[in-house]
């Protein structure tokens, strides 16, 4: 059995429901959405973080309807950002297939994407969950800033821990700690909970991305990347931004000046993987990945012993080992 598949058990029933529930959402009477919507549902993901809102929802009480609603709104803005970030990383792939961007235009694909989130937040208004509005709607500003602000550190490759960590909170963060607490906001009340819980995403979320961003330094697995695509896009992220603080100055302003070039040859990219690797850069951002899967941890640990607490482990541990 596959560690997502172990992870679910405990929900089962309820993400087979979910899918359904979430098809129902994705329907349209304008040909052209109708195909484009098909094309994004046939090729969905891995269904994270519906699966971490219903995993949050039982931990913390009997999952109702709006613990699907939370999971469909989340899952149509997670949807939309990938959309958006398509466009503005001009990116032709998404798991393998090509983007909306790709196949139609931008300008399609910004729309599809702003029609996505305007379903999301339609779904929250029509069943009275404002409260969840309230906690998405923040979580879609923090995705905005954090895009932002990592444009404009990029454009200077003058990016500090500090800026890549406000980066990443926003960016990655954001989002999973609104899924955790509006599962937790489906079933309960208590702001102690919802904001325990909201930590909870957030630790997993900024592990989550220290993840991603080692994948691209180790080469391991299959990552849907080629190691070095980041150095490739001119992308600093944390082990890089340590590498360069413990080096010369010399050496620094030599490694930039290979990240900043739009055209590297392949010897190029290995020596700054090289650089990364015999300045702690990879050892490091380990280190600081495991603080964080070790504060979700320590929060999961207030919890008494259940099949949902060991698969919420299970996530947090499969985010932070995964080899995609």
């Amino acid at each position: 059995m596959s560690v997502l598949k172990q992870i679910k058990r405990p929900v089962e029933k309820e993400m087979a429901e979910f899918e359904a529930y979430f098809n129902k959402t994705m329907r349209s009477e304008i040909p052209l959405l109708k195909i484009i919507l098909n094309y994004i549902f046939r090729r969905k993901g891995k269904q994270m973080r519906p699966l971490l809102v219903f995993l949050t929802a039982r931990l913390n009480g009997e999952i109702t309807e709006a613990t699907f609603i939370a999971a469909t709104f989340i899952e149509l803005l997670h949807t939309a950002s990938l959309v958006h970030d398509d466009v503005v990383d001009d990116a032709s792939e998404r798991r393998g297939a090509l983007s909306i961007n790709a196949l139609w235009n931008s300008k399609i694909a910004v729309l599809v994407g702003d029609y996505l989130l305007s379903k999301g937040m339609l779904i929250s208004v029509e069943k009275n969950r404002f409260d969840m509005l309230e906690i998405v709607s923040d979580a879609v500003r923090l995705m905005s800033e954090g895009e932002l602000l990592q444009l404009q550190k990029a454009r200077k490759f003058n990016l500090k821990e500090e800026d890549y960590f406000k980066i990443i909170r926003s960016k990655t963060a954001a989002l999973l700690s609104a899924c955790t607490a509006c599962g937790a906001r489906s079933v309960s009340e208590d702001p102690e909970t919802i904001q325990m819980m909201k930590d909870f995403g957030e630790n997993i979320g900024i592990a989550f991305q220290i993840r991603d961003d080692l994948l691209d330094y180790d080469g391991k697995g299959m990552t849907g990347k080629t190691a070095g695509n980041d150095i490739k896009e001119r992308k600093i992220t944390l082990p890089l931004i340590h590498a360069l603080e413990q080096t010369t100055y010399m050496k620094k302003r030599h490694i930039l000046g290979i990240v900043k070039n739009r055209k590297k040859t392949k010897a190029e990219i290995n020596e700054v993987i090289n650089f990364v690797s015999e300045n702690n850069g990879m050892e490091y951002a380990e280190f600081k990945m495991n603080l964080y899967r070790d504060k979700a941890l320590a929060i999961l640990d207030s919890y008494p012993d259940s099949d949902v607490k060991e698969s919420l482990k299970e996530f947090v541990s499969y985010t932070t080992s995964r080899q995609n």
